[in-house]
């Protein structure tokens, strides 16, 4: 179950914060956030000692770990959070500063809600 939530955490969590909390970022850098943690997570988990090398592991007569950590958030969320700042300075589509307004308020007091429910 904890590795399920590294994986959900890994490609979302990046993108949303950076989403509420960075004018700047755009859709590269989420798509960027998102893929670089959905990738680097599961990489780490099969190299971990979850998977081999240790008595408690899934394939427990084989040893190809080199991470040595049971769940890999504490990098793979991180590394999201990295993919997403790289994608995004590294993009030359320019968001608006009015778009950025624009969302924040609609995410904070759900205003204009009710026209794109209608539309």
């Amino acid at each position: 179950m904890a590795l399920a939530f590294a994986v959900a955490a890994s490609a979302n969590l990046p993108s949303i914060l950076f989403n509420l909390f960075w004018r700047r970022f755009n859709t590269r850098g989420a798509t960027w956030a998102i893929y670089g943690g959905l990738i680097t997570c599961p990489v780490l988990v099969a190299s971990s000692p979850v998977v081999s090398g240790s008595p408690t592991a899934l394939f427990t007569g084989q040893d190809w770990s080199w991470f040595p950590l049971a769940n890999p958030g504490i990098i793979s969320i991180p590394a999201g959070f990295f993919f997403g700042w790289l994608g995004t300075v590294t993009s030359k589509e320019v968001e608006s500063e009015l778009a950025f307004d624009e969302l924040e308020v609609r995410a904070l007091t759900g205003a204009g809600a009710e026209a794109a429910v209608h539309h």
